[in-house]
C-alpha cells in the first residue's frame, strides 16, 4: 500500500547502509577513553544518536541538492535517488531536512551539555562552534547557490567532520584530555571514511563529468583517482598498526588485523577495474570493513586495558 511505499522511500533516503561507517569514529572515540577509565554510556549513546543523525542530513541533503541542483541524470549508477524519481517531492523533503537538522542540533547540545561538565565554558563554546560547523558543512554539500561538493571540496569535510572531529571529539567528552597518539586512529577513521567517498566519486565520474558536479575524481582523473585511493587505504592500515606498536599491545591485541583482509582483497578489485560502474558494491565492502575495524579495535583495547588494570591492581 501507500504507506507501506512511502516508508520504504524514506528508508532509502536515509540510505541506513551509511550508518554503520558514521558509527565507526563513535566506537572508536569511545574506545580511545577505556584507558582514563573515563566511559559512560550516556555520552557514548548521545554521540552515536548525533553521530547518525548527523549522516542522515547529509544523505538528506545530498538527495535533494542534487535534484535542485540538476546534478542527478539517468546516467548515475549508485542507489535511486528519491526526490529524482518523485518517490518524495521536494517539498517533503526539504521539510525532512528542517526536522531532521532541529533533531540533530537536540541531540549535540545535549551531548555537549553531557561531556563537558567540569571543563571551561571557551571548551563547551568551542565544541558549539563545531557541532553548527558540522550540521552546516552537512547541508552545503550539495545545498544553496555554491556547494562546496561541486568543486571537490566534499573530502576534507568528511576527512574533518567524520575523521578527526567526531572520533577526537567524542574521546574528548569522555576524557577530558588529547593525548596525541589518537591523531593515529581518528586520521586512519578519516581516510577510509573519505576512502568510501572517493569510491562512490569513481563509480559516478561519467555522470557528475556529465553534469558538472566537479568532484576531486572528476578534476584528478580516474586513474589518479585509484592512486588516491590506495593511499587513503594503506596509509589508515598502517596508521592503526602504528597506533597499537606505540600503546604496546600484545599481540594477542592485534585480532583488529582481521579486517585488513576485506580492504586487501577491495584494493585489488579497484586496481583491476576498468569499469568504474562495478564499483558500486565495493562501497559497501569498505564501508562495513571499517566498522568491523573501530570494532574489533575496539575491543583489543578494551581487553588490554582490563588486563593492565588487573596486572597492576
Amino acid at each position: 500500500n501507500e504507506s507501506d511505499k512511502m516508508i520504504t522511500s524514506w528508508l532509502a533516503a536515509f540510505r541506513l547502509k551509511t550508518l554503520p561507517l558514521a558509527l565507526s569514529n563513535t566506537i572508536m572515540g569511545s574506545a580511545l577513553a577505556v584507558n582514563v577509565d573515563g566511559f559512560r554510556l550516556n555520552i557514548f549513546v548521545l554521540a552515536a544518536i548525533t553521530t547518525v543523525l548527523l549522516q542522515i542530513l547529509s544523505n538528506l541533503a545530498n538527495d535533494y541538492g542534487d535534484f535542485v541542483n540538476g546534478k542527478d541524470n539517468a546516467d548515475r549508477i549508485g542507489p535511486a535517488r528519491m526526490v529524482q524519481t518523485g518517490a518524495i517531492t521536494p517539498t517533503a523533503m526539504l521539510r525532512a531536512i528542517v526536522v531532521n537538522g532541529i533533531l540533530t542540533a537536540i541531540s549535540g547540545v545535549w551531548l555537549i551539555y553531557e561531556g563537558t561538565k567540569g571543563i571551561s565554558l571557551s571548551g563547551g563554546l568551542l565544541f558549539g562552534i563545531l557541532g553548527v560547523g558540522a550540521i552546516a558543512a552537512a547541508i552545503k554539500y550539495t545545498v544553496g547557490k555554491n556547494p562546496y561538493g561541486y568543486k571537490g571540496f566534499g573530502d576534507i569535510f568528511v576527512f574533518v567532520f567524520f575523521g578527526l572531529v567526531s572520533t577526537l571529539g567524542v574521546n574528548f567528552l569522555y576524557s577530558k584530555q588529547l593525548d596525541a597518539i589518537l591523531f593515529l586512529p581518528a586520521t586512519a577513521i578519516g581516510f577510509l571514511s573519505v576512502a568510501v567517498l572517493n569510491l562512490n566519486n569513481m563509480r559516478d565520474e561519467a555522470s557528475d563529468r556529465k553534469s558538472g558536479k566537479n568532484t576531486l575524481v572528476v578534476k584528478m582523473g580516474i586513474e589518479n583517482a585509484k592512486k588516491y585511493h590506495y593511499f587513503l587505504i594503506v596509509s589508515a592500515m598502517i596508521l592503526v598498526l602504528l597506533f597499537a606498536y606505540l600503546s604496546n599491545f600484545n599481540f594477542d591485541q592485534y585480532l583488529f588485523v582481521l579486517a585488513y583482509f576485506p580492504l586487501v582483497k577491495h584494493l585489488v578489485t579497484v586496481y583491476k577495474n576498468h569499469n568504474s560502474k562495478l564499483l558500486d558494491p565495493e562501497l559497501k565492502k569498505v564501508a562495513l570493513s571499517t566498522f568491523a575495524l573501530s570494532v574489533l579495535l575496539a575491543l583489543c583495547m578494551i581487553f588490554f586495558f582490563s588486563d593492565l588494570i588487573v596486572n597492576n591492581s
